[in-house]
């Protein structure tokens, strides 16, 4: 899946005991009601939020996980997130024409497996 936005945030990375790495990056989409969409890139992804920056033009490719998880009292509750694996800049806030940057990574199945929970 892919979306199409500018950003308007980048968060900064978050590391965990675990060796767990993510970091979160928050695009404005350009619809008639604009939507602020939060999505993780982890492990080895964190990168390629190194070249980007605030109010550029992103095409951001993305994977939706939900998973379930058990309260202690036993209910039931789902959670999903939006995880980025590739980014690409179609219009540079630096920039006052049009070019394209591409931010790319080789998937594997392993990039998904390594949650914290």
């Amino acid at each position: 899946m892919e979306i199409i936005g500018k950003v308007k945030e980048i968060l900064q990375l978050q590391k965990f005991e675990s060796g767990f790495k993510k970091r979160e990056l928050v695009i404005t989409t350009d619809e008639p009601y604009p939507q602020n969409i939060l999505i993780e890139f982890i492990q080895d992804k964190v990168g390629l939020l190194d070249i980007i920056k605030l109010q550029d033009k992103v095409k951001v490719f993305f994977n939706i996980k939900g998973r379930e998880w058990k309260t202690p009292d036993g209910v039931i509750k789902y959670f999903n997130s939006i995880q980025g694996w590739k980014i690409d800049v179609i219009l540079n806030s630096n920039l006052s024409n049009k070019k394209e940057i591409s931010s790319q990574s080789s998937l594997s199945s392993d990039d998904f497996d390594d949650l914290p929970f």
